[in-house]
């Protein structure tokens, strides 16, 4: 018997046309009629007519089930079915406007955030100076931003290669020089909402105080080792750092971190 082909009627591109001829082809295999495939299908009779006329494209389940009744694997239909439904997508999806060329406006400079105020002073005279502080506090960027709560050692890399040692480092914020990479807490001291860590980096020969506060407002943060003793002030801006600068020290366990955040001085106790 010769099957004649009917056109497929409906905008339908390549693969929609394809499609609905298979699924033809797949229902005289099974000998069924529409009121038949209505039967044992959740489609009508009429919905599988515009099915097969190619009125409309059949949901993913009607050509699932087509295919199982006619013992035929369904991959093959379902893959020109998913194309089918790309070509209806595209063909009634218009393309997106092309926006008009713009000319970048320039990027804002950022207003530069002021270093904090560094002194340094001995705790018995005579006083001397450090030659190196003036240069850091105009140079030095400001480590910014404080955590809530009392950091502990993260085991970083004690291996990198600190970029000055001892008196190389003094007067230098320890983030600059590479001194924070190794560094951990010897002793800490808590205030309410405040707690000061003493800080010391082996690979340095450095220790310096840190600061951890929920207050907000200016601050001062200390550090003595020895007769020694260097500070930095914050006017309490929220990108303000929260370290002293670094004294040269061997042994951390002389030495002594202090902080006042809103007029509540904290310090650690001395070591041994």
């Amino acid at each position: 018997m010769t099957v004649e082909r009917q056109p497929l009627p409906g905008p339908y591109d390549d693969a929609g046309r394809l499609l609905t001829e298979r699924l033809r082809l797949l229902k005289r295999r099974t000998g069924l009629s529409l009121a038949a495939l209505a039967s044992v299908t959740p489609f009508s009779k009429s919905t599988w007519h515009r099915y097969l006329n190619g009125d409309h494209l059949p949901p993913r389940s009607a050509v699932e089930a087509l295919a199982r009744l006619a013992h035929t694997d369904p991959g093959a239909l379902l893959s020109l079915w998913d194309a089918a439904t790309q070509e209806q997508v595209s063909r009634v999806t218009p393309p997106p406007p092309q926006p008009p060329a713009q000319v970048p406006a320039p990027a804002p400079v950022p207003a530069p955030v002021p270093g904090p105020a560094v002194r340094s002073r001995r705790l018995r005279p005579p006083v001397r100076a450090l030659v190196a502080l003036a240069a850091m506090a105009a140079t030095v960027a400001v480590t910014a931003g404080a955590a809530d709560v009392l950091d502990h050692d993260t085991g970083t890399d004690r291996s990198t290669v600190a970029s000055c040692r001892g008196g190389g480092c003094q007067g230098t914020l320890p983030s600059s020089e590479t001194c924070a990479r190794d560094a951990r807490t010897e002793r800490s001291a808590a205030r309410a909402a405040q707690v000061v860590l003493l800080r010391y980096s082996p690979s340095c020969a450095t220790v310096w105080s840190e600061v951890r506060t929920r207050v907000a407002g200016a601050r001062e943060i200390s550090i003595r080792a020895g007769q020694d003793e260097l500070s930095a002030e914050y006017p309490g801006h929220h990108s303000d750092g929260f370290s002293s600068p670094t004294l040269a020290a061997a042994d951390p366990r002389g030495a002594q971190a202090c902080a006042e955040v809103g007029g509540r001085p904290v310090c650690t106790g001395p070591g041994h």
